[in-house]
């Protein structure tokens, strides 16, 4: 490999995965103002812009009792991502990294997810903030914040 392919100085990359194990269903696209990857940021914000996320039928039917919760995790498919990369330079400093160290959108199955705050839901469409991608991204999944379901500790027995 060498930088005419993309590649920095002492990043390793192997041959594309093959899919073999797993379907994918996009329920849904994600609606930004980043139109491309150096646009976006590179951590999304609680405080950055309003941004939709639109679910197509007949997953939308899936958002009931979503609007309770005040954070939602979003998972989304990175597809203009590389996915050969397994160690990176992503600073172009000569500090290496193996992808699973980063939050890189360069890795060997490029889903993307971000704890976004829901602003509201009509119909499809919810408006949230914290979002870091590209406008017309893929939605896989959406899930209420999961410390919302941690359960509280059994209280402890008085000590004797």
């Amino acid at each position: 490999m060498s930088e005419s392919d993309g590649t920095r100085p002492g990043e390793i990359a192997v041959d594309g995965p093959v899919s073999s194990d797993a379907g994918i269903t996009f329920v849904g696209r994600l609606r930004t103002p980043w139109r491309t990857r150096d646009e976006c940021p590179r951590q999304g914000r609680l405080d950055g812009p309003a941004c939709r996320i639109e679910v197509f039928a007949p997953w939308d039917k899936a958002l009931s009792g979503l609007d309770a919760y005040e954070m939602v995790e979003v998972l989304y498919w990175l597809d203009l991502s590389r996915r050969d990369l397994l160690v990176q330079n992503p600073k172009s400093d000569g500090v290496l990294y193996g992808a699973f160290a980063l939050r890189s959108p360069v890795r060997p199955n490029p889903i993307g997810t971000a704890l976004v705050r829901l602003l509201s839901i009509d119909g499809s469409v919810l408006t949230v903030q914290g979002l870091d991608c590209v406008d017309g991204t893929p939605l896989v999944d959406l899930k209420p914040d999961r410390c919302a379901f941690t359960p509280k500790a059994p209280p402890k027995a008085a000590d004797t």
